[in-house]
């Protein structure tokens, strides 16, 4: 396979367009001159972005340069694939990424929904995915699979391993180098798609860390089509770029293993998911009377507008049995559906893993979990308030919960709390109408109910 800045050499001539960047390891100081270049349209960088305004369709769209065109459709996208850096990685396909080869339905279903927003994400690529997963999940097959096809599709790409990219930046500062550190890095930061691989597996220096900043953060400003695969917990990645890898909607997170911590905490079971769907509750019931058949009704309708757009807080409160578990694990399900990052807890299991967490033979760090459930994408709280632990559970509740509160990330509570008399401390955030709505189910308990 060759060397990126082999495949750089080849593919750029040594002169662009205009100025160019040149960085130094220690002072990120910009030196401009003035250069030639044969094409004017794209100063040789082999693709531009049309001039129109911002709410133009084609604002922002990568465009293939004609004197680049003409080779691509002769050379048959092998110029491209040289261009990419995937060398061996050009076998992987989305044919041969098979869902099945687990038996466990839970982690098949995740493979699946993988898979899909994969496919989708190089028919038409918009925005960051994220893929979260330990090593051997799949994420380099699925990866490389989008690269692989958007080459196809005779767009450009770049695959890059992250460690293996540190090693070329900084050989790029030596006296014999074929390239320098500003071609190298100008293109990786602008390329029409770059995907990373293996990001988080190492940090050796603050200069290391410094760069990939840089990059993600450039293409975060520019929202340039990114592809991200991390066999870490975001939780444990530097916090700069785990805000961008989370910022919704621009990044969507696909995880490759439930995210089982323990006592089941973490998952939806597919078998639930499959019990509890929208189009499964029941509004309609013998021995329901008017008004609470137009509150499940209500309900429904509010839990299914959430599903598509989780913004703020959802709190379902009410008696025992109305829906409320079944309506949050139908939203949850459709959110893991669509890519979003889900944690579902029991919140008494919960207290007791985080104790349990505690223990020197703990698999689990109490850091690491607490910062997974306070930093979840989406995260489902079911019948908060049965919980029997004390000061110590009401603070850790807090602490949960006022972080996500400040920064309205989408959560979900059911609770059997009415919201009446004096409210405490976690109680007077659930009900906060500025972040979310607390919707109250009257019914009876549906195991009760002859349905229709």
């Amino acid at each position: 396979m060759d060397k990126l800045g082999d495949i750089l050499k080849k593919s750029d001539k040594e002169q662009t367009q205009g100025t160019r960047r040149h960085g130094d390891p220690k002072n990120e100081s910009i030196e401009l001159q003035s250069v030639d270049s044969d094409c004017q349209r794209c100063g040789d960088l082999g693709w531009f972005t049309d001039d129109v305004p911002i709410d133009h369709p084609e604002f922002g769209k990568f465009v293939i340069c004609d004197c680049q065109q003409s080779q691509l459709d002769e050379k048959d996208n092998s110029q491209l694939i040289r261009y990419s850096n995937l060398g061996y990685l050009v076998r992987f396909n989305f044919e041969s990424f098979v869902p099945e080869f687990s038996n466990v339905p839970d982690i098949q279903s995740l493979f699946k929904i993988a898979k899909d927003q994969a496919i989708e994400f190089a028919t038409s690529p918009r925005g960051w995915l994220v893929l979260v997963g330990p090593h051997g999940s799949g994420k380099t097959h699925l990866a490389a699979s989008i690269a692989n096809q958007c080459i196809a599709n005779g767009h450009i790409a770049i695959y890059m391993d992250v460690p293996d990219l540190m090693d070329h930046l900084r050989s790029s500062f030596a006296p014999n180098s074929s390239y320098t550190y500003s071609e190298m890095f100008d293109r990786v930061r602008n390329t029409p798609l770059l995907v990373l691989d293996d990001l988080g597996s190492s940090y050796p220096t603050p200069w290391a860390l410094e760069k990939l900043q840089q990059i993600l953060n450039h293409r975060f400003n520019a929202e340039l089509p990114t592809v991200i695969a991390t066999s870490q917990e975001l939780s444990s990645l530097d916090s700069y770029i785990r805000s961008r890898l989370q910022t919704k909607p621009l990044s969507k997170i696909i995880r490759l293993k439930p995210s089982d911590i323990g006592f089941g905490l973490g998952i939806i079971p597919k078998d639930l998911q499959d019990r509890m769907t929208m189009d499964l509750f029941v509004t309609n019931s013998k021995g329901l009377n008017s008004k609470e058949k137009a509150s499940l009704k209500l309900a429904l309708e509010v839990s299914k507008t959430y599903a598509s757009y989780p913004d703020g807080w959802l709190t379902l409160s009410g008696s025992t049995g109305v829906g409320k578990t079944h309506l949050a694990v139908a939203i949850g399900g459709q959110r893991i559906r669509s890519g979003d990052d889900v944690f579902f807890a029991f919140v008494p299991d919960l207290l007791d893993y985080l104790r349990s967490s505690y223990t020197p033979n703990s698999a689990i760090r109490y850091d690491e979990i607490f910062e997974r459930i306070r930093n979840a994408g989406v995260l489902i709280l079911d019948d908060l308030g049965q919980e029997r632990g004390g000061p110590w559970a009401e603070e850790k509740l807090y602490q949960i919960l006022v972080h996500r509160h400040n920064l309205k990330l989408p959560t979900i509570i059911t609770t059997l709390d009415d919201f009446t008399g004096e409210l405490g401390p976690i109680r007077s955030r659930a009900a906060d109408k500025a972040i979310g709505y607390v919707l109250t189910i009257v019914g009876t308990d549906f195991r009760r109910r002859d349905t229709q």
